[in-house]
C-alpha cells in the first residue's frame, strides 16, 4: 500500500468527509457516504441492533445514508457480478458523515480501496470537509480518559472559543463572546434550555451521555434562538448485547484544600487594607455520585431499552464572612434517572423514546454565630429549593426512499423553582404570588457604611433572617411543549434540508423578599462631604419588591438548507432561516411580537488536494435570540419595586432592622405601580427588532502526518441589535409637555421601563394622562441611550493527533471582545435580569461604557489528552493557561440635578474625592480600564487502572488543580456607596478564585 493510499485510508479512520454529509434533525445522528460504481447496492448495517439498509448508487457513482444512530456500522457493497466488498468497524458520531469509498472519486476502480479496514479513531476533532461548522465532538469514551468534571459545561469549555462565565449565573460558559445566556442545550434533539432566563438546563445524568457536540460557531438554519454557542447531547441505548454496570465517584472533602480568605484592598480607604473579610478555613466541601444502569435487547434486533439510576449527594459548610452573624450547612441530593427506548419497526421506520429527570433539592440550615467568629450558635431556619423536573421526547425517523428522509419530534419538560422556609420554631413561610410579602419577621439587612460608623450601631445582618435574599413563589416553574419536523432529500449534487419547529414555553415566576423588604444602612458624610470629620450621619434605605404573574413566550420557525457539491471537492452550503417570537404578559396579552426574522447562511468548503489532506472553508451567518419570558414578569404583569430613604433614631438588636424612622426621603417608584396591571400596548416599541448578530468564519485544516492534523480559523461577530429596557421617560414627557400634555407618573399606560432596541429609534405607544388614551411617540435613538455595541475577534489555533495508545488535543485562543453590553446579563454586578440589565436604562448609563467585556480573555490555552500505557494502565491531563478578565471601577454619577443620580454606583465613574460638596464631577474610568486579573493556570491529572484478574473492573483517580493555584478570577467593581458616593472598602475584594485542588476517585463494574 502506497503513501497516498495509507493516507486515504487514515482518512477514512479519522472520519473524515470529502462529499456532502450534512445532517439534519438537530444532529442527533450521523451518515455514511462515498463512491463507488453506479448502479451498485450499498448495504449498511448495525450489527449491535441489527439495523439494515439497502440504497442503489445513484448514476453520478456516489451513495449516501443519513439518519443513523452513532455507533459501529458495517458497510457492504454488492457488484453486480456477485463479488462484494466490506467495511468493517465503521464509526458514526453525531451530527458528522463518515466517508466510505468504494471508488475513487474521479471515478477510479471499484477496488481501489479494497483492502482499507474502517477502524475507530482516537483523534478528537478530525478534518471533516463536508462541513461548515466549527465544532468539537467528544465520545462517553474519550470524555471518561480526560481528568474533566461531570457536567456538560466543563466538558464543553474544553473546546476552543469557549470561557467559563461570571459565577453569579452558575456553571455556565461564554462561546465567542456572547453572554451566559446566549447558549441553546439540546438532548436527543430536544432544546433542554430553560428559556425562562436563558441561565438553566435539564440535565440528564452524565453517566447516560453518550456524545457530547460542542458547536461554537458556523452552525447550519435547522438551529436557532442562539448568539451564543449549542450544546448537543446524545444518550446512551441498548444494543443486541445485554450490558450492565455500576460506579461511584467520591470527592472527599478532607481531600480538598481550603479556598483563600479574602482581605480588604481599595486603596482609597488605606485604613482598611489588609483586614480580613471573610475566613474560608473552617469551610467544608465533599460530594459523591452513584448509578446503576442496565441495557439490552427487549426483542432482538427489534426493540432496545437502556435505562440508569443516579443518586448525588453534596454536603457543604459555610461560614460566610467574618462580618456576618449567621453561617449554613447545604445539602443538595436527590436521585435521578433516564431511561431510552428504541424500537426498529422496520428497515424503513424507527421510533425513540426518552424520559429522564434531573430534580434535585437543597436544603439550607441556617444558623447564628456570634460577630467575627466561625463558631455555630443556634439554628434560625431551614430553607428548602426544589429545582429541575421531567422531561419526556418521542422521535419518528422514516427512510422513505433512497433519497429521501424524514423525521418528526415532540418534546415535553417541566421544570421546577420553588423555595419555602421553615423557621426555628417550625413555621411554614412561602410566597403564594398574590403581591402580599411574606413575613418572617426578619428582613434582609445590608450595611456598606465604614469600619468607624458600623462600630456605632453594630447592624452587620439580621440574626433571625433565614436566607438574606428572596423566595421565589411556592408554586414557581416552567413548562415546554415543542415539536418539529425535518426533511433530508438528496437530489442529485444537492442535500436539500428543511424543516419546521414550535416552542411554547410557560413560567410561573414570582419573587419576594423574606422578611417584605431590604433596609440598606449608609453614611452621609455630612455637609463638608468628607469622611471622619464628625459631621457625618446614617441612612437607611427602604426596598419593597414583590411581583408573580404566569407568562408565556410563544415561538415557531421554518428553514431550508442546501449542501451544494459545486464540483467532486467543492461544496457550497446556502441556508435560510425565518424566526417568530411572541411574549404574553400574565393577563395572556401579547407585548411583543416579532414575525419572520430573517436569516440567511451562507458557507464553503474546498477540499484543496481532494484526498481530504486540506481544507479551507468559511461562513457568514445571521443570529437571532428572542426575548425571555422573565421580561414579563416585572416588566409587562403587576408588581411592586419601591425604594425611599429615612433617618433613624436605633436599630433593633434582633432583627437589624432600624427604629425611630425620620425625616423620609422621596418615594422611588422602579418599574411599578403599586401592583397595577400594565397596558401590554405601552411596554415595548411598536418597532421592536430581535436581538441579533452577523458572523464570518474563514479556516483552514491540514493533516500534516498519519497521525496529526492542525488549523485555524478567524472569527468575527458583531451585534446588530439588542432588546434591553429604558427607564429616561424624561424624552417623551418633555415632548408630551410641549404638546400640551399633563403627563401622569407613575400609571398603567405610562411605565417607567419599556423595551426598546438601544440606538434606534423608539416608537411608542403611551397613555400620557393616564385616561385610556394611547398617544404614539417617535423618539430618537440618541435622546435615550447609544447604540448596543459588542464585538469578537478571534484567531483560533488548533493541533490534533491521534495514535494506538495516545490521543491529544491543543488550541491556542487569542480573542478580543469589546462593546458596551455584555449582552443578556451583566457580569459587572451579577445581574442575572436577562434582557433588562441597568446597561440602558437611562443614557447616562452608557456614557465611558464601551471597552473590554467580562468574557474577554485575551490568551487561552488548552490541552488535553490521554496515553495508554498498557492494557491496564492509564493516564490523562488537562491543562488551561488563561489570561484575565478586565476590572471596572463603578461609582456614583455627580452632580444630577442637584445630588446624586439614583442609579446610584453604576456609572463608569470612579472620584477621588468624596460625593457632598464636590468641586466638580467624578473622573471617568471607561469601561475595563482599571486594570485586569491575574492569569490563570491549572494542571489536572488522573491515573486509571484496569487489573487484569477482574475483567469489567476499573479504578481511577483524577487530581484537579494539581498544584493549588488559587487566583482571583472576579472581584467586586463596585466602588462608590450608591447614596453618598464614599468610597467602599469592598472595592477589589475577590469574590470567586480558581478551584482549590480536590481529588477524585472512582470505582466501577461493567458486566
Amino acid at each position: 500500500m502506497n503513501r497516498n493510499l495509507r493516507r486515504s485510508a487514515l482518512t477514512v479512520a479519522l472520519g473524515v468527509c470529502f462529499a456532502s454529509s450534512g445532517v439534519h434533525a438537530q444532529s442527533t445522528a450521523g451518515a455514511v457516504f462515498g463512491q463507488a460504481t453506479a448502479g451498485e447496492t450499498v448495504v449498511v448495517e448495525n450489527p449491535a441492533t441489527g439495523f439494515r439498509r439497502e440504497i442503489t448508487v445513484t448514476g453520478d457513482g456516489t451513495y449516501r445514508v443519513p439518519a443513523l444512530s452513532p455507533g459501529q456500522y458495517r458497510i457492504t457493497l454488492q457488484r453486480a457480478d456477485g463479488t462484494t466488498a466490506v467495511r468493517e468497524g465503521v464509526a458514526v458520531n453525531v451530527g458528522t458523515g463518515t466517508p466510505v469509498n468504494f471508488a475513487s472519486a474521479a471515478g477510479g476502480s471499484a477496488t481501489t480501496l479494497d483492502s482499507v479496514v474502517v477502524v475507530g479513531a482516537q483523534a478528537v476533532n478530525p478534518i471533516d470537509v463536508s462541513s461548515v461548522e466549527s465544532t468539537t465532538i467528544l465520545t462517553a469514551a474519550q470524555i471518561a480518559k480526560i481528568p474533566v468534571l461531570r457536567d456538560a459545561t466543563s466538558v464543553a469549555l474544553l473546546a476552543p472559543g469557549t470561557v467559563r462565565g461570571d459565577n453569579a449565573f452558575g456553571n455556565l460558559a461564554s462561546f465567542g463572546g456572547s453572554s451566559v445566556a446566549e447558549n441553546q442545550y439540546y438532548v436527543n434533539g430536544f432544546n433542554v434550555t430553560n428559556s425562562f432566563r436563558g441561565l438553566n438546563f435539564s440535565k440528564i445524568p452524565f453517566e447516560a451521555v453518550a456524545e457530547q457536540q460542542i458547536k461554537t460557531g458556523g452552525y447550519g438554519a435547522e438551529f436557532g434562538r442562539s448568539l451564543g454557542g449549542v450544546i448537543n447531547q446524545v444518550t446512551k441505548r441498548g444494543t443486541n448485547e445485554f450490558e450492565a454496570g455500576a460506579n461511584v465517584f467520591w470527592l472527599p472533602e478532607g481531600l480538598r484544600e481550603d479556598v483563600e480568605n479574602t482581605y480588604y484592598s481599595n486603596p482609597l480607604v488605606p485604613g482598611d487594607i489588609g483586614k480580613l473579610r471573610q475566613d474560608n478555613s473552617k469551610d467544608s466541601d465533599g460530594s459523591y455520585n452513584t448509578s446503576v444502569w442496565a441495557g439490552g435487547a427487549l426483542i432482538k434486533d427489534k426493540l432496545f431499552a437502556w435505562g440508569l439510576l443516579s443518586y448525588s449527594n453534596q454536603e457543604q459548610d459555610i461560614y460566610n464572612s467574618v462580618v456576618s452573624r449567621q453561617n449554613s450547612t447545604d445539602k443538595i441530593d436527590g436521585p435521578t434517572w433516564l431511561l431510552k427506548v428504541d424500537w426498529n419497526i422496520n428497515d424503513s421506520n424507527k421510533v425513540e423514546f426518552t424520559a429522564f429527570s434531573d430534580q434535585q433539592d437543597t436544603t439550607s440550615a441556617n444558623y447564628l454565630n456570634p460577630l467575627a467568629s466561625l463558631d455555630r450558635g443556634a439554628l434560625i431556619g431551614t430553607s428548602y429549593l426544589e429545582t429541575g423536573g421531567e422531561n419526556y421526547i418521542a422521535r419518528y425517523t422514516g427512510y422513505l426512499t433512497d433519497s429521501f428522509t424524514l423525521s418528526a419530534l415532540y418534546g415535553h419538560s417541566e421544570f421546577s423553582r420553588s423555595r419555602h422556609l421553615v423557621t426555628a420554631n417550625g413555621t411554614r413561610v412561602e410566597y403564594g404570588g398574590d403581591l402580599h410579602v411574606p413575613a418572617t419577621g426578619c428582613p434582609v439587612i445590608t450595611d456598606v457604611r465604614p469600619g468607624y460608623r458600623t462600630a456605632i450601631t453594630g447592624v452587620y445582618a439580621s440574626s433571625c433572617n433565614i436566607t438574606g435574599t428572596s423566595i421565589d413563589r411556592i408554586d414557581s416553574g416552567d413548562t415546554r411543549d415543542a415539536w418539529r419536523i425535518d426533511g433530508d432529500w438528496q437530489i442529485g449534487d444537492h442535500q436539500i434540508g428543511f424543516g419546521f419547529d414550535a416552542d411554547d414555553y410557560e413560567s410561573i415566576a414570582g419573587q419576594s423578599i423574606e422578611g417584605g423588604r431590604i433596609w440598606r444602612y449608609s453614611t452621609n458624610n455630612g455637609p463638608d462631604g468628607r469622611a471622619n470629620t464628625g459631621d457625618e450621619f446614617d441612612i437607611v434605605r427602604e426596598q419593597i419588591v414583590t411581583q408573580g404573574s404566569t407568562v408565556k413566550v410563544k415561538q415557531h420557525a421554518i428553514y431550508v438548507e442546501d449542501n451544494w457539491n459545486i464540483t467532486d471537492n467543492f461544496l457550497a452550503y446556502i441556508g435560510a432561516r425565518w424566526d417568530t417570537f411572541e411574549n404574553l404578559n400574565g393577563f395572556g396579552q401579547t407585548y411583543v411580537k416579532i414575525e419572520d426574522q430573517f436569516g440567511p447562511r451562507l458557507g464553503f468548503s474546498w477540499d484543496v488536494n481532494g484526498d481530504s489532506t486540506l481544507k479551507l472553508y468559511g461562513n457568514a451567518g445571521r443570529y437571532a435570540l428572542p426575548l425571555t419570558p422573565s421580561v414579563a414578569v416585572r416588566g409587562a404583569s403587576a408588581s411592586l419595586f419601591t425604594r425611599q430613604n429615612f433617618r433613624f433614631a436605633g436599630v433593633d438588636p434582633a432583627t437589624g432592622a432600624p427604629i425611630g424612622l425620620n425625616t423620609p426621603g422621596a418615594l422611588q417608584y422602579v418599574n411599578g405601580e403599586f401592583g397595577e396591571p400594565k397596558n401590554p400596548a405601552t411596554i415595548a416599541a411598536t418597532n421592536l427588532d430581535p436581538m441579533y448578530q452577523d458572523e464570518f468564519i474563514l479556516g483552514f485544516q491540514k493533516q500534516i502526518t498519519e497521525h496529526q492534523s492542525i488549523g485555524a480559523r478567524g472569527i468575527y461577530r458583531k451585534l446588530k441589535a439588542a432588546i434591553d429596557d429604558n427607564c429616561d421617560y424624561n424624552p417623551i414627557v418633555e415632548q408630551a409637555v410641549a404638546d400640551g400634555f399633563d403627563p401622569v407618573l407613575p400609571g398603567a399606560g405610562f411605565p417607567y421601563c419599556r423595551m426598546f432596541n438601544p440606538g434606534a429609534d423608539s416608537v411608542f405607544l403611551t397613555d400620557l394622562e393616564d385616561n385610556g388614551t394611547l398617544t404614539e411617540y417617535t423618539v430618537q435613538g440618541d435622546l435615550l441611550s447609544p447604540e448596543a455595541k459588542r464585538s469578537y475577534k478571534s484567531l483560533e489555533l488548533f493541533w490534533d493527533g491521534g495514535w494506538e495508545k495516545f490521543f491529544f488535543q491543543a488550541s491556542y485562543t487569542l480573542a478580543w471582545n469589546k462593546g458596551n453590553t455584555e449582552g443578556g446579563v451583566k457580569s459587572d454586578i451579577g445581574q442575572a435580569d436577562t434582557s433588562v440589565t441597568q446597561d440602558f436604562d437611562y443614557k447616562e448609563l452608557a456614557v465611558d461604557s464601551y471597552g473590554y467585556l467580562p468574557n474577554d480573555r485575551r490568551h487561552s490555552l488548552k490541552v488535553f489528552g490521554n496515553y495508554q500505557f498498557n492494557d491496564e494502565w492509564s493516564v490523562g491531563a488537562n491543562v488551561l493557561v488563561q489570561s484575565g478578565r478586565p476590572i471596572n471601577c463603578l461609582g456614583v454619577l455627580y452632580p444630577y440635578h442637584g445630588g446624586i443620580h439614583p442609579y446610584g454606583s453604576s456609572f463608569f465613574r470612579c472620584g477621588t474625592t468624596e460625593a457632598g460638596g464636590r468641586d466638580g464631577p467624578a473622573e471617568a474610568m471607561p469601561r475595563g480600564t482599571a486594570g485586569r486579573l491575574p492569569w490563570t493556570n491549572s494542571i489536572d491529572l488522573n491515573v486509571a487502572y484496569f487489573p487484569s484478574w477482574a475483567t469489567g473492573l476499573q479504578f481511577k483517580m483524577d487530581i484537579f488543580n494539581v498544584f493549588n493555584n488559587q487566583k482571583v478570577t472576579s472581584v467586586t467593581e463596585v466602588a462608590e456607596d450608591a447614596t453618598t458616593g464614599a468610597p467602599l472598602n469592598t472595592y477589589l475584594l475577590p469574590r470567586t478564585f480558581q478551584a482549590p485542588r480536590q481529588f477524585r476517585f472512582m470505582v466501577q463494574y461493567d458486566f
